[in-house]
């Protein structure tokens, strides 16, 4: 059995750029707004719609499964957004104090 030459071994791993990963993040912020937005809207508009039709539909709506899921869904996504907002704002704050 031979041993494969030590050069092969010891390839570069490319390492992804800044702006690759400063892309995916912007990206990832995009899409988790986005589902919350949509979702937000897609609640009020099936769940619980203007008017008074939305008051007396809102006691079967809201208490649908797919009401169910559309809340749950923007509390995730609540949640999300605002961890990369605070997350965000605290590196600013940090990179100003210089630490």
């Amino acid at each position: 059995m031979s041993t494969p030459p030590v050069s092969t071994a010891l390839v570069p791993v490319p390492t992804p750029s800044v702006l690759s990963e400063l892309a995916k993040t912007g990206l990832s912020i995009v899409m988790v707004y986005t589902t919350h937005y949509s979702s937000t809207k897609l609640y009020n508009l099936v769940c619980v719609p203007n008017g008074v039709t939305g008051y007396f539909f809102g006691f079967l709506t809201t208490a649908s499964p797919w009401c169910k899921l559309l809340l749950e869904l923007m509390k995730l996504t609540e949640n999300q957004y605002s961890s990369v907002i605070l997350i965000v704002f605290s590196r600013i704050l940090l990179k100003a104090m210089g630490v």
